[in-house]
């Protein structure tokens, strides 16, 4: 039965507001109960913009847009597609990272799945209430939000901010999307003790009852979405990698903080050997972090170093990390089975230390620590390499290793610079350089576009390293040229098209789809990319 009238106007994804004609007035229902003006969906956007930039707190414009999807899902995603590089800072990093730790106080209605520990056992039946037909869920546990620690439940906003990207960037149908929020407990005690949190007021529900528990949602998933992408987003490290290693080859699954990190991380490298003329694998990578983002950035870089001809070992011998203790090395009496494989032959010693012993060409930053790369270790970069490599890559911006303005002040402007969070364009010896902002939101709203146009029925290495080769092959030389690794985010919806182009026809040739990949798959994509439009 057709919906009509009130019922039309309060549904986002129905609503058109003052642009319904009076043909669907009338036939809708909707008579008496609009404005007589009927408008069109630009003079709809200018509105919502003039009123929009209104706001000077950057929260402001966040909630502010969070309404107006709520409202009339199309003149947001309008907005978003047109405008993107304004407001994409504002649904995601840094912006989200504030939402988050303000999503309880802010919380006006609901806006995703929440499943509880309390939960089990009745998952499946609490999916199915999910009236839509799911083909992309983002999930989290709210553990590790971006740099910013244990946020409990109000991490919710960050599976949010993933879908709206993953629709204005690449064009996914937003009618298929599913943020979900796995609520075990919080170890946040700020939390917990807010009067207005509203998760679970417990630690958190750790071992093998955690398992159990995130095992039952995963099995519900499979029987009620079964051709769903599932994203586990913002989990601790050892989950993280724990769940990605047990389910990568069970269903569709994709771990955007390991393998997205990976992957824009990889064709960062790519573009930047377009500057220093140096082959990938003659190079060595330092990082900064030992975590799941840094291991899952190994990881790839391996596989691709393998791909240039170099054995394992002398991929992964490339390659050296440091976390908190110093340079994480073969010596240690724990090492952690995901950065086990590059632990460094070498004495233990500080990251200082390290530094000048190992001599790298790129330094990576995945800490959340801000600051980490000083001016010190900038210049020594700078002294053993013409284009020295700093990829500053932790969110939200504050937690930045580095600054893209010390970077390039540091380096006398020779500094070849990408962050997670976007800074500013610097000036410096009469010279532009525009920083590139290695975001995740360039690869995978692509990639999942791609898997789930294609019918894959798996993520594999192959297709994020031919995401990544798109990605840097997209790059011009106008942008290389001002020392930027990234195309402009105006581009995005573009580029997310040749990514997805390029991920199914890598499913195919690993023989990872459940049927033949569609007859001319790229106008096949562009042709099912959702359009915002009336």
């Amino acid at each position: 039965m057709q919906k009509k009238g009130l019922e039309i106007l309060s549904n986002p994804r129905t609503n058109k507001g003052s642009a319904f004609t009076y043909e669907e007035r009338a036939e809708l229902g909707l008579t008496g109960l609009l404005p007589p003006v009927v408008s069109t969906q630009q003079q709809q956007v200018d509105r919502a913009l003039t009123n929009l930039r209104k706001k000077s707190a950057p929260i402001d414009q966040y909630m502010w847009l969070a309404a107006l999807q709520k409202r009339n899902e199309r003149v947001y995603y309008k907005i978003l597609i047109d405008h993107i590089q304004e407001f994409m800072p504002v649904v995601y990093t840094p912006i989200v990272g504030q939402a988050c730790q303000e999503f309880a106080i802010n919380f006006r209605e609901t806006n995703g799945c929440y499943i509880s520990y309390n939960d089990r056992g009745n998952i499946a039946e609490i999916l199915s209430n999910w009236q839509e037909d799911v083909r992309l869920i983002v999930v989290t546990d709210g553990e590790r939000i971006l740099g910013l620690g244990d946020l409990g439940s109000n991490g919710m906003g960050i599976p949010i901010g993933k879908l709206a990207l993953y629709c204005a960037c690449a064009g996914v149908d937003p009618a298929h999307c599913m943020p979900i929020m796995l609520d075990v407990g919080t170890e946040n005690e700020t939390a917990r003790n807010d009067p207005f949190y509203l998760g679970l007021r417990q630690p958190r529900v750790k071992g093998e009852q955690y398992n159990a528990f995130v095992d039952e949602f995963v099995q519900a998933v499979k029987k009620c979405f079964p051709k769903a992408l599932l994203q586990f987003e913002d989990f601790a490290t050892p989950n993280a990698v724990a769940l990605l290693e047990r389910y990568r080859d069970e269903l569709l699954c994709f771990n955007d903080d390991i393998q997205g990190t990976a992957s824009v991380a990889l064709a960062g490298i790519i573009a930047a050997t377009r500057i220093t003329e140096m082959p990938l694998h003659e190079m060595r990578f330092m990082f900064l972090g030992a975590g799941s983002a840094a291991t899952g950035i190994g990881d790839l870089l391996s596989k691709t170093l393998q791909r240039a001809g170099l054995s394992e070992a002398e991929a992964n011998a490339r390659m050296v990390f440091n976390d908190s203790k110093g340079l994480v090395v073969k010596s240690r009496e724990v090492l952690t089975d995901h950065v086990r494989p590059f632990a460094a032959d070498m004495p233990a010693m500080s990251f200082d230390e390290g530094l000048k012993a190992f001599r790298p060409h790129a330094l990576i930053g995945a800490t959340g620590r801000p600051g980490l790369i000083s001016e010190d270790v900038v210049k020594f970069m700078a002294e053993i390499s013409p284009h020295p490599i700093i990829f500053a890559l932790s969110n939200p911006t504050a937690n930045a290793e580095c600054t893209a303005e010390n970077a390039y002040q540091w380096s006398n402007g020779r500094a070849i610079f990408a962050s997670g969070s976007p800074f500013s364009v610097v000036h410096i010896n009469g010279s532009v350089k525009v920083p590139g902002q290695g975001n995740n939101a360039y690869i995978f709203p692509g990639l999942g576009l791609g898997a789930l146009l294609a019918g894959a029925r798996r993520i594999n290495d192959d297709m994020l390293i031919t995401a990544a080769e798109t990605l840097a092959a997209s790059v011009s030389q106008k942008q290389i040229d001002l020392g930027c690794l990234y195309p402009p985010l105006k581009e995005i919806r573009t580029v997310s098209a040749k990514i997805a182009v390029a991920v199914g026809e890598s499913a195919q040739r690993n023989g990872l789809l459940e049927g033949e990949l569609p007859e001319d798959f790229e106008s096949f994509v562009h042709k099912n990319q959702y359009d915002a439009s009336y």
